[in-house]
């Protein structure tokens, strides 16, 4: 069952043009695959110089994150406060997103994790081209009471 646009925003903690997927195409309990266009749009706020650099891939997949955890969370679980801990082994196999024709394709796969710490490996796509893959680890925080 694909998810779009407005079940995305529900899934993400961002609003507005910082919401960077457009879809979820796919999800199970450890891994999930989105697409976007929003590498394209002028009004990208992360573009500089009119550019897009392939660095901003990790946020495109951070998000895909943030969208399974939300995906497979217990219904009436309070979402947890997730911030990257680190990012490694990244490999960038082109400079800029903003030329990429087509949709991107955002897959993450959770490697491992606790219910602190979770770790996922990402790859992001153009036309079945890899762009940027990696290893994210995000630290997660239960919201508290106060």
């Amino acid at each position: 069952m694909t998810l779009g646009p407005d079940a995305v925003r529900r899934l993400v903690p961002h609003s507005g043009t910082m919401c960077l997927l457009d879809a979820v195409e796919s999800w199970d309990a450890l891994a999930i695959v989105c697409s976007t266009m929003q590498h394209r749009s002028p009004s990208n706020p992360l573009r500089r110089d009119g550019r897009l650099s392939s660095v901003h891939a990790i946020e495109f997949a951070a998000q895909a994150m943030a969208a399974h955890g939300a995906l497979i969370a217990a219904p009436d679980a309070v979402p947890a406060f997730g911030l990257l801990a680190s990012v490694r082994g990244c490999r960038f196999h082109c400079a800029t997103l903003d030329d990429v024709d087509g949709a991107l394709r955002v897959e993450a796969q959770r490697f491992a994790g606790s219910a602190e710490l979770v770790v996922y490996e990402f790859a992001v796509r153009g036309r079945e081209r890899m762009l940027v893959e990696g290893r994210v680890s995000i630290f997660r925080e239960e919201p508290s009471d106060s």
